[in-house]
């Protein structure tokens, strides 16, 4: 009888997954596709395409739109890429994130009184990272001027009508944009009033941005006019934002809020082009950014799940949901201790992390029966001929190291902490994403993210400042490689992906939600190669979250990030002989009809010629293809 109920379990679930029916259509184009967080921004790419860009110069488009509309980050953010160029058939990646600027040290802020650096204002702000990596990928890898790629957001700056969504973030975060002058003077356009921030459809109008903007525009030309280069007269524009006028009001602005950035800050920082990170899944390439992001937690836990038949689990059974919570456990836990920044000493295993035999071991620990609540890192270093220098410190916080034991239990308590409430919110933390492909093969993954709502504008600019600052720890206890330092980058959340295969193009996908971020495109990347699903679909599927992993972001204590072990998000639908199955387990069950960000993803058909775009049903991120 027992066997039967499986049979007919798993059967359900490959039905399920097979058959799904979407609320949105897929996307289909076979010149170019455009996938973005809002409407307006996704036809500034296509507006761009129109215009004969390409999917770099339309993916610079929309993140230029985006900023301008502040879908969950601003100007003053950070951006991170990977481009796939058909010339040389190989994945760059862009490191567009900004760094702590003079005078942020663990000591300085000790002494505010803080466990970690702050989650609003001008102390929270790393350099902007933004309006650098977009003028190095236009001026690199597109194909039309600054002017052109900005003519849609400087038109949205000039004004548009803002969305409910954006307009109420305004509202309901007042009283703390109401302590930055800058920021009540854009933000709030009606003083005085009951509902001070702009009403959903109003015309939002942002003249000190427009008047930035049409500053670089304007470096441009005059470039231009003395016989520069396309790409020099980009850069001319970059440096002024970077050394000139734009620079000097920037760090005036936030001098005058109190912020530490300095001219020098921003004259020093430079985005990077670099190496992205990569494993093999089953023949398919899989690339990410490297360890400043929590990119390689998608790749190990692709090491680990190559080690078990997902497919034969089914499609969201209870075996299939709990290996996928200890292995994303797995590989949190090792993102919680060892990521961070690359060009900063410690350096970070990486080799060791991201090898198979090391993949193995962790696969190992996985126990069938229940969930293990006190997983913790483990030891990359004798898989990369090395030995691990924070043996001491990993006992001293309670984890044993023994591979042979498969039950890890900290001496300390990891229960305690915020509320379950609290902690979800900071988890889901959303930014926006973007997705561009054309016909001569560029293709475009980009998360940014950065001077969110409620953002410090940074006096007459315009720029909402980062707020990437809080994504440092003050105690190297907790992860020795990612403590704050002046021109280091914070290990972020922040992770665009792309995977290829027999050479070629084949997913390009990316999602918005904190820590959720790699463990949603994971599930996606799965949703996809095992379980037949097309974008859409996958897209759409229902998702479910750990929460046993430490947060990047929010949290004024320690205790406000500690993982919730055996907390588990899943979605509405789920049935209740799973529900009941995970409980005896030892699971800590919630649900949503929302379990994930939205995701955005086109998927290369190259059996047609064509592009399948997906978009998630909920949100505003929308798409165009032709």
């Amino acid at each position: 009888m027992k066997q039967l109920y499986t049979l007919l379990l798993f059967l359900a679930f490959t039905f399920t997954a097979s058959a799904q029916q979407t609320q949105k259509p897929v996307l289909h184009g076979k010149n170019w596709m455009a996938i973005t967080g809002k409407p307006l921004a996704a036809t500034a790419g296509a507006m761009t395409f129109q215009k004969g860009g390409n999917a770099v110069d339309a993916a610079c488009a929309m993140l230029a739109a985006t900023c301008t509309m502040w879908d969950v980050l601003s100007w003053g953010g950070e951006t991170q890429a990977l481009i796939y160029n058909p010339k040389t058939k190989k994945v760059i990646a862009i490191n567009a994130l900004g760094v702590a600027p003079t005078g942020a040290t663990v000591k300085f802020f000790k002494s505010k009184g803080y466990n970690f650096p702050p989650e609003n204002g001008p102390l929270a702000a790393t350099t902007p990272g933004t309006p650098g990596g977009l003028m190095h990928m236009l001026a690199n890898y597109g194909t039309l001027s600054l002017e052109q790629v900005l003519a849609p957001a400087m038109e949205l700056a000039a004004g548009y009508p803002i969305e409910a969504q954006t307009a109420n973030s305004i509202e309901k975060n007042k009283a703390l944009l109401k302590q930055w002058p800058y920021s009540k003077k854009v933000f709030l356009t009606h003083p005085g009033e009951e509902r001070e921030a702009p009403e959903a459809g109003e015309i939002f109008v942002q003249k000190d941005l427009l008047q930035t903007l049409t500053k670089l525009v304007e470096a441009e030309r005059e470039a231009l006019k003395k016989g520069s280069s396309r790409k020099d007269a980009i850069m001319a524009a970059y440096d002024r934002f970077y050394t000139g006028d734009i620079a000097k009001e920037f760090v005036r602005g936030s001098k005058e809020q109190g912020g530490l950035i300095t001219m020098q800050d921003l004259a020093k920082w430079k985005p990077i082009e670099e190496e992205p990170l990569m494993v093999n899944y089953k023949g398919i390439d899989v690339y990410k950014l490297q360890q400043w992001t929590q990119g390689p937690v998608l790749l190990q836990g692709l090491n680990i799940l190559e080690n078990f038949d997902l497919k034969g689990m089914g499609y969201n059974s209870t075996k299939y949901i709990h290996t996928l919570y200890q292995a994303m456990n797995l590989s949190f836990a090792d993102r919680d201790f060892y990521y961070g920044d690359s060009y900063f000493a410690p350096e970070e295993p990486m080799k060791g992390l991201l090898s198979k035999e090391y993949a193995k071991q962790r696969a190992s620990l996985i126990r069938y029966d229940q969930n293990n609540p006190g997983i913790g890192p483990g030891d990359p270093y004798p898989f990369e001929g090395r030995k691990n220098p924070y043996l001491k410190l990993l006992k001293q916080r309670g984890y044993e190291l023994d591979t042979t034991k498969r039950n890890f239990a900290p001496t300390h308590d990891i229960r305690n902490g915020s509320s379950m409430a609290e902690y979800q919110e900071r988890l889901w933390l959303g930014t926006t994403t973007m997705e561009a492909a054309d016909k001569e093969g560029w293709v475009v993954s980009i998360t940014p993210s950065g001077g969110w709502l409620p953002a410090t504008i940074a006096g007459n600019t315009g720029i909402g400042m980062s707020q990437r600052m809080q994504s440092f720890v003050l105690d190297a206890n907790l992860n020795p490689f990612n403590v704050v330092e002046p021109g280091k980058r914070p290990r972020v959340t922040l992770t665009p992906s792309m995977a290829l295969k027999d050479g070629k193009p084949f997913l390009s996908f990316a999602v918005q939600g904190g820590d959720t971020q790699d463990q949603n495109l994971l599930q996606f990347f799965l949703n996809v190669v095992e379980f037949d699903m097309n974008v859409q679909q996958a897209a759409e599927a229902a998702n479910f979250n750990t929460n046993q992993l430490w947060l990047s972001l929010g949290g004024s204590k320690t205790d406000d990030r500690k993982p919730k072990p055996g907390h588990i998000l899943l979605h509405d639908s789920t049935p209740e002989a799973v529900r009941n199955e995970l409980k005896k387990m030892g699971y800590t069950l919630s649900f949503d009809d929302r379990t994930s960000g939205p995701i955005n993803a086109i998927y290369f058909d190259w059996k047609h010629g064509s592009f399948w775009g997906g978009s998630s049903n909920h949100g505003e991120d929308y798409g165009i293809g032709w």
